[in-house]
């Protein structure tokens, strides 16, 4: 592929795609990258901040000219520009146009859905990746369920992740959780099922599959385990995988289930955040939920550096095989989870589907299927851990 340009970040002057902008600045010696958004002010002022200088290209997202001349350029969009079913529906279209590559960091998987409904069968005839949710959604999640599949090796009934993390309040995914509630899909996004092709999931499957709400103590992690805020988003790509995986006859295992929950040292925390949780989901599908939207982080905000710095994110995965044998596998990384871990994961995954683009798998993909190893390769190199089995 010819193009002019590797990498463009798009959206590069919201609060996360800056930080994804100045984190490539490193690889700009190996790279031709751009930045590119709305913004001519803004934008200018982020090349300033650059030692490489990179071009700027303008390119509203209602402006389907400008956009398709911007993916035409380029071999790789990286997208920061949320909430994406606002701000990303004729981006991708023109990527799926113009045979580009594309990934995002959306948490939205009603709308990747739509994208699949829209462009798989598109996207494998012209053998270009889409892959979306390649920020903390759902990263840890997906690459964490391929590795400790792959590590162990046998046939699993299930897998279980608990996650905790310390971190600032993600201004972007607030706001996409309040829009959704208006995007319009024939898609219902409390389907466990969401984003699987159709047929890939059996009746034990559903039965097993159900997003949990309760406060439980699970004397194996010696942790109690509450309702994880982003489980509903991150169990839809984590099932895309695993029936994608089945589909090439590199199944996680018959019936596998897949699930996960956040977990904390006191019940005294898991009654407050259950509790938490419970009053943000009214506030959401409130009718007042657009008067009440304004006492939130706003999109485009983001905790200091020192906050962003300080932060970290753990997960593990507990999986059980179909001989009923119990293994527990790590993934652990510094860094605020919804802002600098985010932004570096979203930059290390558009250069892996850079240098592996004519490989593996076409089609929308998740990060487990049009990534795998060479992104968890890179994400080692970054620091990140994946270990185990590990004793618990």
């Amino acid at each position: 592929m010819d193009r002019k340009y590797d990498i463009i970040i798009y959206g590069a002057t919201g609060f996360t795609g800056s930080l994804g902008a100045k984190y490539i600045e490193k690889y700009s010696d190996e790279l031709n990258w751009a930045i590119a958004g709305r913004n001519t002010a803004k934008l200018t002022e982020l090349q300033s901040q650059l030692p490489s200088k990179p071009d700027i290209i303008i390119a509203d997202a209602n402006d389907e000219a400008a956009l398709t001349n911007l993916t035409k350029s380029t071999k790789v969009v990286a997208s920061y520009a949320g909430p994406f079913n606002k701000y990303s529906n004729i981006l991708v279209k023109a990527c799926v146009v113009s045979a580009t590559h594309y990934v995002d960091i959306t948490g939205e998987a009603i709308w990747v859905r739509d994208l699949i409904d829209n462009y798989h069968q598109e996207c494998i005839e012209k053998k270009i990746k889409i892959i979306p949710a390649c920020g903390y959604d759902s990263i840890p999640s997906d690459l964490g369920t391929y590795y400790t599949a792959k590590q162990i090796n046998e046939p699993l009934k299930s897998i279980f992740a608990y996650h905790d993390m310390a971190g600032g309040i993600s201004g972007g995914t607030i706001e996409s959780a309040f829009t959704m509630r208006d995007f319009k899909s024939k898609h219902k996004m409390g389907h466990p099922f969401l984003l699987n092709p159709k047929g890939t999931y059996s009746k034990v499957q559903k039965l097993l599959s159900k997003d949990y709400f309760a406060i439980k103590k699970n004397k194996k992690l010696d942790k109690w385990i509450v309702p994880f805020v982003m489980a509903i988003t991150n169990t839809r790509p984590v099932r895309r995988s695993a029936a994608l995986m089945e589909a090439k006859q590199q199944s996680y295992g018959p019936d596998f289930v897949y699930n996960e929950f956040q977990m904390v040292n006191k019940f005294s925390k898991a009654v407050i955040t259950t509790i938490s949780l419970a009053v943000l989901g009214m506030i959401i599908v409130s009718p007042f939920r657009n008067f009440l939207r304004k006492f939130f982080p706003k999109p485009g905000t983001g905790p200091n550096e020192k906050t962003r710095n300080n932060g970290w994110y753990e997960a593990l995965f507990v999986a059980k095989t179909t001989k009923n044998q119990e293994y527990v596998y790590r993934i652990f990384g510094k860094g605020d989870p919804g802002y600098k871990s985010t932004s570096m994961f979203l930059v290390e995954s558009a250069i892996s589907l850079l240098k592996n683009s004519d490989t593996g798998e076409y089609g929308v993909l998740t990060p487990a299927t049009g990534l795998g190893d060479v992104l968890i390769a890179r994400l080692k190199d970054q620091g990140v851990i994946f270990e185990g089995p590990i004793n618990k």
